[in-house]
């Protein structure tokens, strides 16, 4: 199904020559640090690309993987990257970025769940996806399992590391049976597969999927069994938006702080604002914002 790879060579390839087949949105400050890091002490490891016809007819380049790094040489003005340049095609390109991804822990949840979807769909068997991924067998079977049975929110739980990927499967073969799934639940404990935050995770998960459904998306009803390729990435595309909303609102809040800390640490530079506040009786501050403000916070 998959062309094999050839072995690559190593290239100078101008950075606008290269195409992210599925971009992804980066925490800031991790990415500032990658940019720091590189800045320092240079690109350790280059990135992997295949070549591809451009529309101009000169050649383009599809990322294999490596993209952080690509970005942060941009942000600091280079033009070229190190590239290790080989011939796969767009599946392969997949599989090897995935594959990399997982080495290195640096997917998301709903990323590596996608992945192993889409290679099922594309018809790779159970032991022929942990080869690729460098997952074990037993765990891609029974990630498998749940995407079979539909049970999205046990798989995202089982990859934020909240519950064991063995509960979650005890929980599946439950079903909608409460008495089944509770008994599951207080032998986990009793085998000590299930002790303190991992109970009450387990716990809330269950209460979730039983109210809400298996679906992560808050509308399905708990009769809604299917997860495709398209549910997961659209849900990850969700949360992506979820929290660079959240983002955008702590950055906003942190500009309001500055502002106010700014203005308050002007305010107690003038004496006649100080003499004002004594003869009220509010020249004290709490210590923490008295502190954020500087030598002048302090009327005392």
């Amino acid at each position: 199904m998959t062309a094999r790879s050839t072995a690559g060579d190593l290239r100078m390839i101008p950075i606008d020559r290269i195409d992210v087949l599925n971009p992804r949105d980066r925490n800031e400050d991790v990415f500032a640090e990658i940019v720091k890091n590189i800045g320092a002490i240079g690109l350790k490891k280059p990135i992997t690309v295949t070549p591809r016809p451009g529309s101009d007819g000169a050649e383009r380049y599809l990322l294999v993987c490596g993209e952080g790094r690509m970005k942060a040489l941009r942000k600091l003005g280079e033009t070229r990257v190190p590239a290790l340049v080989v011939q796969v095609d767009d599946e392969g390109a997949f599989i090897m970025g995935l594959a990399e991804n997982v080495a290195r822990r640096m997917y998301r949840p709903l990323e590596l769940l996608a992945g192993i979807t889409q290679l099922k769909v594309k018809g790779y068997s159970p032991a022929v996806i942990a080869q690729k991924t460098g997952l074990t067998l037993p765990y891609v079977t029974d990630i498998l399992t749940l995407i079979d049975q539909g049970e999205e929110r046990l798989l995202v739980a089982v990859e934020r590391g909240r519950v064991p990927l063995t509960i979650a499967i005890d929980i599946s073969r439950a079903g909608n049976s409460d008495k089944t799934v509770q008994a599951a639940l207080q032998e986990a404990y009793e085998t000590g597969q299930l002790r303190g935050r991992q109970l009450m995770n387990a716990r809330r998960l269950v209460q979730s999927r039983q109210r809400l459904g298996r679906s992560i998306n808050r509308h399905a009803s708990p009769q809604d069994a299917d997860v495709t390729t398209s549910s997961l990435v659209r849900a990850y595309q969700k949360e992506v938006k979820r929290q660079q909303l959240m983002v955008r609102r702590a950055s906003f809040a942190q500009q309001r702080l500055l502002f106010v800390t700014g203005a308050l640490r002007q305010l107690f530079a003038e004496e006649n604002f100080v003499t004002l506040l004594r003869a009220e009786g509010l020249d004290a501050l709490p210590k923490y914002l008295a502190d954020r403000i500087g030598p002048h916070g302090s009327t005392g």
